[in-house]
């Protein structure tokens, strides 16, 4: 069960066309029961009127850092200091990149350098400029500095393209703010693989697989929920980012390999849940590949991929490392061969070949195997939605972890 503690909240807007969803945005925070006071950039009064937000919220609504009538009496400091959270939504690159390096060239940059609260944003841009170096350095560096990113989402953008950078819901951002009441996680940064990877046969065809990501996805909800900083590395998937993780998206298993270590030092918890091609084409075709009269078939040479998990487990500053096994048969035989051939702390068995589970689908059950100082541990998790299974599973893990010295 989660609580909506009853706050003070500051609601920064910013200049993007996102700004329509914040007055139902203030509207929920008020029914919640929080008192909220809003903050304006001088863009986003373009896109939504003040005097909208303030028949919302019942309050004034502030736009200028040099407003005469409220600096007589310091006013953005004691606003600044009214706030238990800050919440900026939406939370637009350029203002993403101000706070990134500091600035405090308006009112609501100077609140937030000069604010000791809680503070969360929620990006909203094209996804072109989401995807941007610049962008990502900055979300890097906004976590560091304390701050917790909600979304953003994916989805049809207002320009017309399609892909990461949609403004979260209200009544997701809402629901976000909720604390559960036992949070295991906090303070731990966790990484996820997830989904299939894609290996170029020619520009048109791939090896793949029948993944869906969707555990994967159920495992970032469930760590962030549980408290966590959740890096999710993405194969290929037609899923949204779950509320306040932070997603990497990547094609191929080398791919994914180079981002999974480039994660994998600053992680407590490893969990390697993405469905891997073992093997890729040792030279993809420049060109696509033709049919051949007189010939009834093709040959292709394929190569080994990394083996990600593996060579996470064999770092000197590993993780606690989980690894998943999908299988067809012979479940905890070949899971435990897992274990202990990777170097494993924990492995998730569950049989893709039983119907209405593994692939694709809503449910899933699993076997549970983890080293331990006496041996091996054992768990059976009966067929369940994979939200609640994913809880199961990362608390079975957190609890592992914290009985080594990795935590």
């Amino acid at each position: 069960m989660s609580t909506v503690p009853r706050r003070r909240v500051l609601l920064g807007i910013s200049a993007g066309i996102a700004a329509y969803k914040s007055a139902q945005l203030a509207r929920l925070l008020r029914q919640a029961g929080h008192e909220v006071r809003v903050v304006m950039t001088e863009g986003a009064q373009a896109f939504i009127a003040p005097l909208t937000l303030q028949a919302l919220t019942g309050e004034p609504v502030r736009t200028s850092l040099l407003d005469p009538e409220a600096e007589a009496g310091m006013g953005h400091i004691e606003l600044a200091r009214w706030a238990d959270l800050i919440l900026i939504a939406p939370a637009t690159a350029d203002l993403m990149a101000r706070l990134a390096q500091g600035h405090a060239d308006d009112l609501l940059t100077t609140l937030c350098l000069a604010s000791d609260a809680e503070k969360v944003m929620a990006p909203a841009m094209n996804q072109a400029m989401w995807r941007h170096p610049a962008t990502a350095r900055n979300a890097r560096r906004l976590a560091e500095d304390g701050w917790r990113l909600l979304g953003p989402d994916s989805g049809d953008q207002a320009c017309g393209d399609v892909g990461p950078g949609r403004m979260l819901e209200p009544e997701a951002l809402l629901a976000a703010l909720s604390t559960p009441e036992d949070r295991p996680a906090d303070g731990l940064t966790v990484v996820i693989t997830a989904g299939p990877t894609r290996e170029p046969l020619d520009p048109v065809r791939y090896l793949s697989n029948h993944s869906s990501g969707k555990m994967g996805f159920a495992l970032a909800a469930a760590a962030a929920a549980l408290g966590a900083r959740v890096h999710l590395i993405s194969g290929p998937v037609a899923l949204a980012t779950p509320i306040g993780v932070e997603r990497h998206d990547v094609e191929s298993a080398r791919e994914m390999h180079d981002a999974a270590h480039r994660l994998a030092g600053e992680c407590a918890l490893f969990i390697g849940c993405a469905a891997v091609a073992d093997y890729r084409a040792e030279a993809p075709a420049e060109h696509k590949l033709k049919k051949r009269e007189g010939e009834d078939g093709l040959t292709l040479r394929l190569v080994k991929n990394p083996d990600i998990i593996a060579s996470v487990a064999a770092r000197p500053d590993r993780p606690y490392v989980v690894g998943f096994a999908a299988e067809t048969r012979d479940l905890e035989a070949y899971a435990r061969d897992k274990l202990a051939r990777k170097g494993l702390d924990m492995v998730v068995a569950n049989d893709v070949s039983r119907q209405g589970l593994g692939f694709g689908a809503d449910d899933n059950a699993a076997l549970l195997l983890w080293r331990e100082a006496e041996g091996e541990g054992q768990e059976d998790l009966p067929p369940q939605p994979k939200a609640r299974l994913a809880e199961a599973v990362l608390r079975r893990a957190l609890e592992r972890l914290a009985a080594t010295d990795r935590s």
